[in-house]
């Protein structure tokens, strides 16, 4: 599966909408030392990496990624995760959501489950199961019932295509991805379980959005503030999962029944 950008690609606050960056203590941007022969692109994404407190927080806090801050504010608010739980986190390098994740819903031996799934080598997380491969494999989906023992009460995914710079194709490229996590989850969600999943805003998330609300009894979009404001990246927590629908992945609603709930 394409990389989670957890790993690079959300990573911290630019001059934008909010019309500051993040300053040093002593009141200075912090600049790179070696910037010669990088791409602009690649100068800003390092610029913005030394000047984020979210990536400070997660380096101080011992989180392998950023976006496990993400993750811990999107749980406070909502409240979704719950102990003993029995998780699946998918595209899960470089493991930050598993760290999150184990600490809680409190897994142990015979409590709760959590596996996660990327086709990167991860380094241990201490109580989950880790596995290497393409969640569109069979053998990956039966690994994943035995290791839980059954049905998952939630599905995370925080994967995203790897970006082009063309708004609209990584758009199309990361709502491709969520069908096939959508359907991963269809496979092993229980009765009730959730499903929360990084999306692209750009017009084809309202139709993933109307997939979400035939399965499931609420949908919200969620914006955590480690998220960039002038990022179109998004949330999609899903509750209360009632079961695909006979005809897959095929969104068909009227727009009146969507049950559209921005947040």
């Amino acid at each position: 599966m394409p990389d989670r950008s957890g790993n690079n690609s959300s990573s911290g606050r630019k001059k934008g909408s909010s019309g500051r960056s993040y300053r040093s203590k002593a009141g200075l941007t912090l600049q790179p030392k070696k910037m010669r022969g990088r791409k602009p692109s690649s100068q800003r994404w390092l610029t913005r990496q030394l000047n984020d407190p979210f990536v400070a927080e997660a380096q101080s806090r011992g989180f392998r990624s950023r976006a496990a801050i993400k993750l811990e504010q999107m749980d406070n608010k909502h409240q979704f995760l719950a102990p003993h739980m029995r998780v699946v986190d998918l595209g899960c390098a470089p493991g930050g959501w598993l760290q999150v994740v184990m600490k809680r819903c409190r897994i142990e031996a015979g409590k709760g489950a959590l596996v996660g799934i990327d086709l990167l080598e991860v380094d241990p997380v201490p109580g989950a199961d880790l596995l290497v491969g393409d969640i569109t494999d069979p053998d990956i989906l039966q690994q994943v019932h035995t290791a839980i023992n059954g049905q998952a009460d939630a599905v995370l995914s925080d994967m995203a295509a790897a970006t082009t710079g063309h708004r609209q194709t990584d758009h199309l490229r990361t709502m491709g991805l969520l069908e096939i996590a959508l359907d991963f989850a269809d496979q092993v969600l229980a009765p009730g379980g959730i499903f929360l999943a990084k999306a692209f805003r750009g017009g084809s998330d309202r139709q993933f959005q109307d997939m979400l609300n035939q399965r499931f009894e609420k949908v919200r979009y969620l914006k955590p503030p480690a998220s960039r404001s002038e990022s179109v990246e998004t949330y999609l927590l899903a509750t209360g999962f009632r079961g695909a629908p006979p005809d897959g992945l095929r969104a068909d609603l009227p727009k009146e029944q969507t049950g559209y709930s921005p947040i």
